[in-house]
């Protein structure tokens, strides 16, 4: 396997399992998944609520057991557009290639153990990509006008980090662009920053703390505020000792604590504060600064960053595979017992994921490499006209 090819299997593998694991713990409370499991999340789990088929608010996807949730189905579904075009993408790819899919074309669906549509599975924030593209006809660079404000829109954009790898500007705007079919204000934003991180963490010989702080210089308002905010705390955790002098809980608090106040949706997960939610140049996303702060603390180590992220309990599943595919970027071994888990439980060909979003990858990279030729080369004339 290529260097490249490694670590284009590092993100998605990353982010798979991320979203497996995380997806056990999903909505709850760090308290209630200690109490639930016996202590802290270390691996693959089942589900919280034995009644799952029927029990609220989870019923009736089967989540944990190594299953992965809506986080993978949209961004393989995103990796199929990228091979369809072998180009860089936009809005109007979105209306044009993603919702058919999302619309059109049953797959296995591991969290309702059946062949479904990822409509079918998707929360409603996602749902709103199809009633604004596929019935509302509306613009597509302005659809992501009235959702609702999360994270949806960021779980699934590793992708555009993987085709813009090393070029953490180049990712922002592609992802910036894209999300504007699905989010507004801070959840387009972290969708940008996201896939800048993911491009720099590409850069080889980077660190963590370097391309975190890459996809940091290009955040706005209060994502990047937030992003502060967590980095800061994380500085400070590191200063007084670190993962080795704290109990094990303790990183997840300070994160919590410094996102607290850029996060709209409340203390009370599954009971979101009346503003939350809403458009607002104040306040961000909690998923995405504190997978940031994790990759940061963990010093890009997938395991650590990934458990963290599980045992953080609130929107775990995206955080983790936030996390995931980072720590993946930056080269980090993604634990092979979890892979062969997650990909048996899901029923996931994730070898052919990697090998159509390499060659992806690679086709979009010559391209971009003739055209920064080509450029040059008219700048080089320009300049000697002018001279």
């Amino acid at each position: 396997m290529s260097w490249l090819e490694d670590r284009v299997a590092g993100v998605l593998a990353g982010a798979a399992v991320g979203d497996a694991l995380g997806g056990a713990t999903e909505g709850w409370t760090p308290e209630q998944i200690e109490e639930r499991h016996g202590g802290r999340v270390t691996g693959i789990v089942g589900p919280f609520l034995p009644d799952w088929r029927t029990a609220r608010p989870i019923a009736p996807y089967h989540k944990g057991d190594g299953h992965v949730t809506d986080d993978t189905l949209m961004t393989h579904a995103l990796i199929e557009v990228y091979a369809t075009h072998h180009t860089h993408l936009d809005a109007y790819h979105m209306a044009s290639d993603l919702v058919p899919l999302m619309l059109g074309e049953r797959r296995w669906v591991p969290e309702l153990e059946d062949e479904a549509l990822i409509l079918q599975r998707v929360f409603l924030a996602e749902k709103h990509l199809v009633a604004k593209l596929h019935y509302g006809h509306v613009d597509p660079r302005e659809a992501g006008v009235g959702n609702i404000v999360n994270c949806g829109a960021t779980m699934y954009m590793a992708p555009v980090g993987l085709v813009n790898a090393g070029n953490a500007a180049g990712a922002y705007a592609e992802a910036i662009d894209l999300a504007g079919a699905h989010q507004v204000s801070y959840g387009r934003e972290a969708a940008g920053v996201f896939a800048a991180a993911v491009a720099a963490a590409l850069v080889p010989g980077t660190t963590a703390e370097r391309a975190v702080d890459e996809a940091r210089r290009l955040a706005h308002d209060g994502t990047r505020a937030a992003i502060d905010a967590v980095l800061e705390a994380v500085a400070a955790f590191q200063a007084a000792g670190g993962l080795a002098a704290h109990d094990e809980r303790e990183l997840n608090r300070v994160l919590r604590a410094a996102v607290a106040p850029y996060d709209t949706v409340g203390e009370t997960y599954r009971q979101p504060a009346m503003d939350a939610r809403l458009p607002s140049r104040t306040k961000s996303i909690e998923e995405l600064p504190v997978a940031l702060g994790l990759v940061v603390a963990h010093d890009g180590d997938a395991r650590g960053a990934i458990l963290d992220a599980v045992n953080y309990g609130r929107d775990a599943d995206s955080i983790a595979t936030m996390a995931g595919a980072i720590c993946g970027a930056l080269g980090s071994p993604i634990p092979a017992e979890w892979v062969r888990e997650v990909t048996t439980a899901s029923k996931l060909d994730l070898d052919a994921v990697i090998a159509s979003m390499d060659a992806s990858v690679r086709a979009i990279a010559a391209d971009d490499a003739r055209r920064a030729r080509q450029r040059t080369e008219a700048l080089n004339a320009m300049l000697e006209e002018s001279a």
